[in-house]
């Protein structure tokens, strides 16, 4: 692996959804809400809007040195969730199943060969099956695993175990130079949800956008916010 650390930040496609999906559920509420509440929704969308594309932001980092999973410096400073580790501290990869049929992976660490902020660590054994709440964010195992975030920590062993992101763009090319610097196997390893899950999400997403937009243009919108409007 050459010395310039090389970025992997979260797939396009994936981040592009999830943003046009908040916007698709926020965007009418100003609108939709009491004339009292219509000035603090006005400021809650853009907020949240900004934290969408913080929560997004996420990316990986490799180099000569380890692995580093957080968030740019612009969000870090509130996002205090991510993890790093060593190349010759990683001992192997975990597979779980999760409820909705797919697989996640852990990387596994000897003894406290990594490093974590802002995310529990719990040390389990035996753990086979998780069930997995909005496509691996929070994880919840057999065997003393509970609360884990997407970059967070889980059981496993004598060590600590992190999962190993599988959103991220150039993904194939990520396992390839992970495989070639701690030595592990990574020809089972896929991503968590096939694209076409977030293909259509994002055209759902997109219909329902531009529905508001026309029904704006027409001014449905304003007698949606007021139901006894017209009436004696």
């Amino acid at each position: 692996m050459s010395s310039a650390p090389r970025l992997y930040p979260m797939a396009a496609l994936i981040r592009l959804t999830l943003i046009s999906l908040y916007l698709a559920l926020v965007l009418p509420l100003p609108l939709l809400a009491p004339g009292a509440l219509r000035s603090w929704m006005a400021i809650a969308v853009p907020v949240g809007l900004v934290l969408v594309l913080a929560i997004t932001s996420e990316r990986v980092e490799l180099d000569d040195q380890g692995l580093r999973v957080g968030h740019p410096p612009w969000c870090s400073w509130c996002l205090r969730r991510g993890w790093s580790l060593r190349w010759e501290a990683i001992s192997g990869l975990t597979p779980v199943a999760t409820s909705q049929g797919g697989r996640v992976f852990y990387v596994r660490s000897q003894g406290h060969g990594g490093t974590s902020l802002g995310s529990s660590a719990t040390r389990g054994h035996g753990q086979t099956t998780a069930n997995v709440v909005d496509g691996d964010e929070a994880v919840v195992g057999d065997a003393g695993v509970g609360g884990a975030s997407a970059t967070g920590t889980a059981g496993g062993g004598g060590g600590r175990s992190y999962l190993l992101p599988q959103r991220i763009a150039g993904f194939d090319d990520f396992l390839s130079r992970f495989s070639a610097a701690s030595g592990i196997d990574t020809h089972s390893v896929g991503r968590i949800t096939p694209p076409w899950t977030y293909q259509l999400l994002a055209l759902l997403s997109g219909l329902l956008l531009i529905a508001e937009i026309g029904m704006v243009s027409f001014g449905h919108f304003g007698l949606w916010g007021s139901p006894n409007q017209g009436l004696g």
